[in-house]
């Protein structure tokens, strides 16, 4: 017996909408990325190269040290509460809140110190407030 072959179809697999949908996903994941760039801050102090403006005219000088002590005009504080040094520092002022107020904070004095010395002559109500710096010298 003789049996009639068949005569078989080519096989083939249509790629183009498996070729469509990659495409789309590749656009979707372009679209939906964030590129985010991660930086860390490199911060410079500013420094000054003018030479001081302010004339000893009753200035009152809150100087802090590294271990964070006060001592306006030359006189040390033996507290640094917030509380205690309003108080010194509206003794010194004799209620004259227009006189200029230079703070002048060692290089590594905590932050916290030189805050609570602008914190405590604000909430007094001095409003010439300035911070000294160090002049730079320009190496060539």
């Amino acid at each position: 017996m003789k049996f009639k072959r068949q005569i078989g179809q080519e096989v083939s697999v249509n790629l183009t909408p498996l070729i469509d949908v990659v495409f789309l996903l590749l656009i979707f994941f372009m679209v939906s990325t964030t590129f985010t760039r991660e930086s860390r801050l490199q911060l410079r102090l500013p420094e000054a190269s003018g030479k001081a403006a302010l004339s000893a005219e009753q200035i009152l000088e809150v100087q802090v040290d590294q271990d964070g002590q006060y001592a306006i005009n030359g006189r040390v504080l033996s507290d640094t509460s917030l509380a205690s040094l309003r108080k010194v520092l509206l003794s010194i002022a004799e209620g004259d809140l227009e006189r200029p107020l230079l703070v002048s904070a060692d290089a590594r004095a905590p932050h916290q110190a030189v805050v609570r010395v602008l914190d405590a002559a604000g909430q007094i109500g001095f409003s010439k407030l300035s911070l000294a710096t160090v002049e730079t010298v320009d190496e060539p």
